[in-house]
């Protein structure tokens, strides 16, 4: 977490103004928090993944930057944002994988976190991206508690204060969205791996 809050939201008030270099103080500063992120999103990656976490967050990185407006309200919405890229990073990634992969076959992601259950450890990232789709379309909110509270690192309070929701709010939708992509997941055999693992 950066630790100088207010040097920080001033830098996302001049960068709302278009300081350019407002806004490329920005990604500098928080490229740590979002390399920690990266880290726990790849940590249960079998070894020969070939997307590392620094390559994840410098992608991610990369797309922030060539982004044409770079108009963050703040510390939640920059990293709502790069919750986001990193999202369609590992989507994008795990699909040019599969297109190369003759003969078939998924491509899996580990999850470490439980991001749609107990019991469901590895998950294809393509099918959470095409679940998170369909989910997009009944409920938008609850994609994005997903996307910021499991792809940007955001706790529950800074979810709730990004949303202009309550805690209980968000726990409430986090919870339906779990169940709702478990079965979801389970249904489009989303899963190569349950139990312990």
């Amino acid at each position: 977490m950066v630790s100088d809050v207010a040097g920080v939201t001033q830098l996302f008030h001049s960068a709302r103004d278009g300081d350019k270099g407002a806004q490329e103080r920005i990604i500098r500063l928080l490229y740590p928090e979002l390399k920690r992120i990266a880290r726990q999103r790849m940590r249960g990656e079998r070894r020969e993944h070939t997307l590392q976490a620094t390559a994840l967050v410098n992608e991610a990185y990369l797309r922030l930057a060539a982004q044409p407006n770079h108009d963050w309200e703040g510390r939640s919405h920059f990293f709502a944002i790069a919750g986001n890229l990193m999202r369609r990073v590992l989507t994008d990634h795990a699909r040019a994988r599969l297109r190369h992969k003759r003969g078939g076959g998924q491509v899996k992601t580990v999850l470490i976190e439980n991001i749609a259950g107990a019991d469901l450890k590895v998950v294809d990232v393509i099918a959470l991206d095409e679940c998170l789709t369909r989910l997009a379309k009944i409920d938008p909110r609850q994609v994005q508690i997903v996307e910021l509270q499991f792809f940007a690192g955001l706790n529950v309070d800074e979810i709730a204060q990004h949303l202009g929701v309550s805690t209980k709010t968000v726990r409430r939708d986090w919870q339906v969205a779990r169940a709702w992509l478990y079965r979801e997941l389970r249904r489009s055999d989303g899963t190569s791996q349950l139990g312990d693992g």
